[in-house]
């Protein structure tokens, strides 16, 4: 089996090693040429892939695969986020053109307006920041196609390796809705679902992956600033606008057993 990810990335890059771990043939794909001879050393078949506009072909190679994991953020903080969708167009029309059948599309719980409730992926998000429409119309292009199947997985707040969650809100005081709960992922857990899909052939669903624990922010926050030695947050003991993301699909489909199953425990 070839499994081929676009933007081998801080997800990307982990789940590629994941996967050549397993024996799997892994073609993964940067944007930056020094990138290459890394992705080399760690078994992985590298590629230049830009689906900038400017940009007319993609190699064919890397789209001839049994998998293809799309893995590259919208980039909306830094104003990428318009071209999103007609990046991904040109994807779709490359999964068409090489008649690749199984896509695994990288999203975020972000698409999740706070509705005050929890939610699981049968609600209707209701998307209502800027970012969380592009994620919701990048996961509406592939939900339109019928040449091929899409899991879509919807990450929660990335922590892991690099992304220490005591450093997000370090030393800041008067932080709001400090008893909002988190929706928060591992890394170890963000690899762990995607190789489930691949190995239980689970296409064609949407799947929220966050840890199954939603501790208010003013706990984790500062538990997870203390753990690094860092200054602590103050919180807002106020809780306003909030959301529990619950993932009833990844549990029934993939009975996946997440690694880390209580913040405290890890934090502690």
């Amino acid at each position: 089996m070839t499994v081929s990810i676009l933007g081998c990335g801080w997800y990307g890059l982990a789940l590629a090693k994941a996967l050549v771990a397993k024996g799997v043939s892994v073609n993964g794909s940067t944007t930056s040429p020094d990138k290459l001879a890394m992705l080399q050393t760690e078994g992985i078949t590298p590629f230049i892939i830009d689906l900038s506009a400017g940009n007319t072909t993609l190699n064919p190679a890397f789209f001839t695969c049994d998998v293809l994991v799309i893995a590259i953020p919208p980039k909306s903080r830094s104003g990428e986020g318009a071209e999103y969708v007609h990046k991904l167009q040109r994807v779709v029309d490359a999964i068409h053109q090489y008649g690749i059948k199984k896509v695994i599309l990288i999203s975020s719980t972000g698409v999740y307006s706070e509705q005050n409730r929890e939610l699981n992926e049968t609600d209707d998000p209701k998307p209502n920041t800027p970012s969380g429409q592009i994620l919701f119309d990048a996961e509406e292009l592939f939900r339109q196609q019928t040449g091929f199947k899409t899991t879509i997985i919807r990450f929660g707040g990335l922590i892991g390796p690099g992304r220490d969650p005591g450093r997000f809100f370090a030393g800041k005081k008067d932080i709001p809705n400090g008893l909002a709960p988190v929706n928060m992922i591992y890394q170890d857990d963000c690899v762990g679902l995607t190789l489930a899909v691949i190995e239980k052939d689970a296409f064609g669903y949407i799947l929220n992956a966050c840890t199954p624990h939603h501790p208010p922010k003013f706990t984790f926050y500062t538990q997870a600033a203390a753990r690094a030695g860092l200054e602590q947050p103050i919180f807002i003991p106020e809780l306003k606008e909030w959301k529990i993301i619950s993932g009833a699909n990844t549990d029934k489909i993939l009975a996946y057993d997440f690694k880390i199953k209580n913040w405290f425990e890890w934090l502690a």
